[in-house]
């Protein structure tokens, strides 16, 4: 059978290889017709002009049966590779069409990056376990960072950080507690005030952060001066330290998991001192319908965290 082609080309349309991939997969040229729709002649002239193009025949025509010839089975192993792909494009679109994008990148402060965004994270896969996630952790300038530059499409960082360029929603206020070494003379108490810490040893905040200036009028206000002996960034560094005996500190809750099972003592602190994070996003993704079920995991996941 000659090709009718250009110059040795073959000139094949989607409507070919769809009917013939329908009547491989389906066993017949009546069934193939139900499964795209249209009448069994236009399945048949597909058919044919496929074979006029190809320059073989696909098929041996056996008593009103469609055969496929061992030359159609080795073309049928590229047609179906190639449906395959198509059908993961049909995918990928559907995703983009009801999520924006197939992957969404989040950016978050230490303290609520190590506890609340994985909780996050798995209500968030549980719903839509085909999208992928990038979490990242950094300090809240970083985060902030990351955002305006649009490498980030999500960031939680604290109070502190500058908010021009990028949309902000307050995210959530985190009551201070007060972190005792095991065995503290101290962890007899049900709640730690701020004139119990004067001239004892003090792991403090940075100086940069809001939630250590807020500490720091509480400790004036009531004459308190503690012996700072270590200054860190993170809660997680301050529960570590206070596990090891170098000081007391005041931290986040959001960021001690599993350091209570290690034996670090925790109490509430008297006047209350709130850790206070913002939820940050670029300027064209908050609406984006990922972005929103996301931020919607984060917000459920401050509220019911072994949920």
């Amino acid at each position: 059978m000659a090709a009718a082609t250009d110059r040795g080309r073959v000139a094949l349309t989607f409507r070919q290889l769809e009917a013939f991939h329908a009547i491989m997969t389906s066993g017949s040229a009546s069934r193939a017709a139900e499964l795209l729709q249209v009448s069994q002649p236009a399945v048949s002239r597909a058919l044919a002009d496929l074979e006029q193009e190809v320059g073989f025949a696909l098929f041996d025509r056996v008593r009103g049966r469609l055969v496929p010839t061992p030359e159609g089975q080795m073309f049928f192993t590229d047609v179906g590779a190639n449906f395959a792909g198509l059908d993961r494009l049909r995918a990928a679109a559907a995703r983009i069409r009801d999520f924006g994008s197939g992957t969404i990148r989040v950016a978050s402060l230490a303290a609520l990056g190590s506890t609340l965004v994985p909780r996050a994270i798995r209500r968030f896969r549980d719903a839509h376990p085909g999208i992928a996630i990038t979490l990242h952790i950094a300090s809240s300038a970083i985060v902030r960072d990351l955002v305006v530059s649009g490498q980030f499409d999500i960031g939680l960082a604290a109070d502190e950080v500058d908010r021009f360029g990028v949309d902000h929603r307050a995210f959530g206020s985190f009551r201070a507690v007060c972190a005792l070494p095991p065995g503290h003379e101290l962890a007899r108490r049900k709640v730690i005030e701020a004139k119990d810490l004067h001239g004892r040893p003090f792991v403090a905040l940075a100086p940069e952060d809001r939630a250590r200036a807020r500490m720091n009028r509480a400790f004036e206000d009531a004459g308190v001066r503690p012996d700072i002996v270590v200054e860190t960034p993170n809660s997680a560094t301050v529960c570590a330290l206070a596990l090891e005996g170098v000081g007391i500190g005041l931290v986040n809750p959001m960021a001690t998991d599993g350091f209570a099972e290690r034996g670090l003592v925790f109490r509430p602190f008297e006047p209350a001192i709130d850790f206070k994070a913002l939820l940050l996003f670029r300027p064209d993704t908050q609406r984006a319908i990922l972005v929103k079920a996301f931020t919607a995991a984060l917000l459920r996941a401050r509220f019911r965290p072994t949920n």
